[in-house]
């Protein structure tokens, strides 16, 4: 017989004496103030408070006096009403203003704001001694109460405001004072109620709150919080905050005001990350110091003395990196052997070789004696590449690269000599050299009539150049807009004018740019690969612009599709990268879920594209014959998915869902958005192998789409790049033998693995840094660069314009912790290094890391670790430890 389970009804707790007590006192009080007595209503009012203010209860529960009374809420409401207007009516007051904090008025009392109302009437006296949860029942009915009626409400409610703004600033409940301030927009008012010991937790939690506010509100918010930074002198977090809405002014403002010779150095240094151009004054006491920090003149150096500390000193030959002894298939290549390989593998190696030893000086292959062997076993373009990979050699090092340079510029081979050209712009990328070698030696070249040393010329001086703004530079470049004589010359000029001045969209560089486009409106040239460059090149010049962009949005909708969306698309993207904007988001979201509509002139059947795609496969020089351009009709798509991480990128939510959203485009999307899905997923997760970006990369290396498998296997270069992450080694090692007869994809597991151990592990592409507070918008160019040449890969990276790829020289930095002394000498201290914690808005002083490991500076440090001091002899001014940081060392304790 089936057994029936039976209900047994819950045991109501009883009420213990003491409350029963209790409520037959209250009873008795509320007898006495709804009773005809009125002499004894101010006494059991006055015994009433006291009852409520003494009663102790848990965090979860409502205090019993307030549950007790809540039946006789309506009797109490009635007799206020009949009072006289006294003092005894405003106690009572006060007493019913609490009850309707509680569930006592129901709906009804929330709906009519019976908190604030009966507060109003009331004394308005002591409300702090209510607690905390009757103010945040104050704030929510102000806020609604404010948006009702605005200008009675000001005249009403500014003394109830200022009342509960003092008692937050001073029971540690700042966060509450400063939403309360937003949402009723009196936010100017908040430095009244800030002080030494409190203003560092509003500016922090403003700050954060900044990027979910419209741009009106965000510039207000901004504003306010680097205003606050400077009067308390915390002038690190001030330029930091000038910096993020590139308000020159306050950082020129920040330097001549500062008078701390350490602070200046720290600021300096976090200028120079930025690649910032600060206008000093000459007269200034410290401007040969601090010029000497912004020009990054010492980046080679201090760079130096990490590998010397870290022991990574001795070159890497591409085998090393390759480890082909652990592939279960014979090598299919021998360095410098008598077994020579492919050129496009040898070009391979060249890249590896350059980025894995880049910035230490020498290698295996080219600085040896009879170095120059290994450039001739390349041909043509890959001569070009392989001479260029000399810059990365030498990174930041211009008074000792120059010269082993030096000799292939008299090379008569045309390729060799660009490539010489190259790699002085890459050499001096980032640094700002007095004698200015760059202009100097790559000017005479960028208007000769040989295109192949236009090429090396035009990207050196991109490269060199980068983020400067220099003039000079820009009036030499820009008449080669109209005067370019290949598609080629005409992209890499708009990309190199792009970079140079890159979010500076008040000059004549934009505007020459678009009137070009238009001259080649309806004609066959938009459809070349070498317009996405073009259009890049017009985008940086709105970088994070946000709202800038309407003008140019507006002139594309002459032009024809695809490339009008692509274009817009790419604007969109540049001018709101790393806002993490929701609504631009969607609006790109929107674009990757239209369906593509194709002409039917331009439709081709099943076969014709079969046809097509064996043509291009294994084809790595040039393609025979001249093959008439198509449009690709879902490249706004594709540019959309880029854009979305781009936009996407530092915020760590907005990461995670568009990781979904990539998913569902993956499985349904056209061809060439699933190429874009690959990109955009490493470019979400730079130099951050996180597990499950990895196994999806993983998946998408083995797809039957050529581009699409050759773009995943870039994209975990990318999210590996400078790691040395064991993993991502052995799973590139896996895709070498499974791809090891596709000589593309081939090609690219070769770079990913060099890209992997970057620097020997020391390096890093993320463009985010000062504790990822702020982007560095060349960095994000130069790997834009290379995501969108791979949107047609075949057509540029993996035909004859590999070159490009050089262009992730601007996003190479040091992924180090380097501590300082007075005198800028390396400072060897001990420091706890552990993952980063988000603090703001957490009360006290929470832990900043978790998982702590201690070290001595130098130390590397992985993208998502933070790092604080582990001594007290010496304190950081700078406002996290992170990159270059200058230590101020403290007087002893006796």
């Amino acid at each position: 017989m089936a057994s029936v389970a039976v209900a047994v009804p819950r045991k109501i707790e009883e009420d213990s004496e003491e409350d029963k007590e209790l409520q037959a006192e209250l009873k008795l009080l509320v007898e006495k103030i709804t009773g005809t007595d009125p002499g004894l209503i101010p006494s059991a009012l006055e015994m009433m408070k006291y009852l409520i203010k003494t009663s102790t209860t848990s965090m979860t529960s409502v205090p019993k006096p307030l549950k007790y009374l809540a039946p006789y809420y309506d009797q109490l409401k009635l007799t206020h009403e009949k009072m006289p207007n006294d003092a005894t009516k405003k106690s009572l007051a006060d007493v019913i203003s609490l009850l309707a904090m509680g569930t006592a008025g129901g709906e009804e009392a929330k709906k009519n704001r019976d908190c604030l109302r009966y507060c109003l009437m009331g004394t308005m006296k002591n409300i702090s001694d209510w607690g905390h949860e009757y103010i945040r029942q104050l704030e929510k009915e102000i806020a609604q109460q404010w948006n009702f009626n605005c200008e009675k409400s000001t005249q009403q409610l500014m003394p109830l405001i200022k009342d509960i703004m003092i008692f937050n600033s001073t029971h540690h409940a700042e966060i509450q004072g400063c939403d309360l301030l937003m949402e009723i927009d009196l936010l100017n008012d908040l430095p009244e109620y800030m002080a030494k010991n409190n203003y560092q937790r509003m500016c922090m939690y403003l700050h954060s709150c900044s990027k979910y506010v419209d741009d009106v509100e965000r510039a207000k918010i901004m504003k306010l919080v680097r205003e606050q930074y400077a009067r308390f002198e915390e002038y690190a977090k001030a330029l930091i905050t000038a910096i993020q809405v590139d308000d020159s002014d306050l950082v020129n403002k920040i330097f001549s005001t500062c008078s701390d010779k350490i602070v200046l150095y720290q600021l300096s240094f976090i200028c120079a990350r930025h690649n910032y151009v600060v206008d000093l004054d000459s007269d200034h006491q410290y401007y040969d110091q601090i010029n000497s920090i912004l020009s990054n003149s010492h980046l080679s150096n201090y760079f130096l003395t990490l590998a010397r500390e870290l022991d990574v000193l001795e070159p890497k030959a591409p085998q090393d990196v390759y480890k082909t002894w652990l592939e279960p298939v014979p090598p299919r290549i021998t360095i410098l052997g008598e077994n020579l390989n492919s050129a496009r593998q040898n070009l391979a190696s060249s890249f590896v070789n350059g980025f894995v030893n880049a910035g230490f000086g020498s290698d295996k292959l080219i600085t040896i004696e009879g170095g120059n062997k290994w450039i001739y076993r390349n041909k043509d373009h890959g001569m070009l590449s392989a001479t260029a990979s000399l810059g990365l050699l030498h990174l930041w090092d211009v008074d000792g690269g120059l010269t082993p340079i030096d000799k292939y510029l008299y090379s008569t081979d045309d390729f060799i000599k660009s490539g010489a050209l190259l790699a002085l712009g890459i050499v001096n990328c980032r640094v700002r050299n007095e004698c200015d070698p760059a202009l100097a030696l790559l000017g005479d070249y960028v208007a000769t009539e040989n295109e192949t040393l236009q090429i090396g010329a035009i990207m050196g001086i991109a490269l060199a150049y980068a983020g400067s703004h220099r003039q000079d530079v820009i009036d030499l470049l820009l008449p080669l807009v109209n005067t370019a004589k290949s598609m080629e010359i005409l992209g890499l000029v708009c990309l190199a004018l792009g970079f140079i001045s890159i979010g500076k969209c008040d000059n004549e560089i934009p505007q020459t740019i678009f009137n070009k486009i238009i001259e080649m409106n309806n004609t066959d040239l938009l459809k070349s690969a070498f317009m996405r460059l073009v259009g890049l090149g017009l985008s940086l010049c709105y970088f994070r612009a946000r709202d800038g962009i309407e003008v140019p949005t507006e002139m594309m909708n002459v032009m024809e599709e695809p490339f009008k969306t692509t274009i817009q698309t790419t604007l969109l993207m540049c001018a709101y990268a790393g806002t993490g904007d929701v609504l631009i988001i969607q609006e790109l979201l929107r674009i990757v879920g239209e369906k593509v509509e194709v002409p039917k002139k331009d439709k081709k059947d099943k076969g014709e594209r079969l046809k097509e795609r064996k043509e291009r496969r294994g084809s790595f020089t040039k393609i025979k014959g001249p093959r008439k351009a198509e449009w690709d009709y879902s490249s706004g798509q594709s540019m959309a998915i880029l854009a979305v991480a781009v936009v996407a990128m530092g915020e760590d939510i907005g990461v995670e869902m568009i990781h979904r959203i990539f998913g569902h485009v993956s499985r349904y999307g056209e061809a060439s958005v699933r190429r874009a899905v690959s990109l955009a997923m490493s470019l979400s997760s730079v130099s951050n192998p996180q597990l499950s970006v990895i196994d999806v990369l993983t998946k998408y290396s083995h797809d039957a789409d050529e581009d699409v498998a050759v773009n995943s296997i870039f994209g975990l270069g990318i999210i590996g790049a400078g790691t040395n992450n064991a993993r991502l080694a052995a799973i590139l090692r896996q895709l070498a033998v499974f791809h090891n007869k596709n000589p593309s994809e081939l090609f690219m597991v070769r770079f990913s693995q060099g890209l992997v151990h970057m620097g020997k592990g020391t390096l890093t592409f993320d463009p985010l840094h000062t504790d990822r507070m702020l982007m560095d918008s060349v960095a994000l160019a130069g790997l834009l660069t290379v995501m969108v040449t791979l949107l047609e890969p075949q057509g540029l990276i993996l035909g004859q314009t590999h070159y490009l790829i050089y262009m992730l020289a601007a996003a190479m930095q040091p992924r180090w912790l380097l501590t300082l002394d007075e005198d800028l000498n390396a400072l060897p201290v001990t420091v706890r290094v552990g993952q980063a914690v988000d603090i703001v808005g957490k009360a006290g002083t929470p832990k900043t890391i978790a998982g702590i490991h201690t070290h001595t500076t130098p130390v590397l440090l992985a993208t998502a670790e933070r790092a604080e001091l582990a001594t007290d002899q010496y304190e950081i001014v700078a406002p996290t430890l992170d990159g270059i940081c200058v230590l101020r060392k403290l007087p002893e304790v006796k």
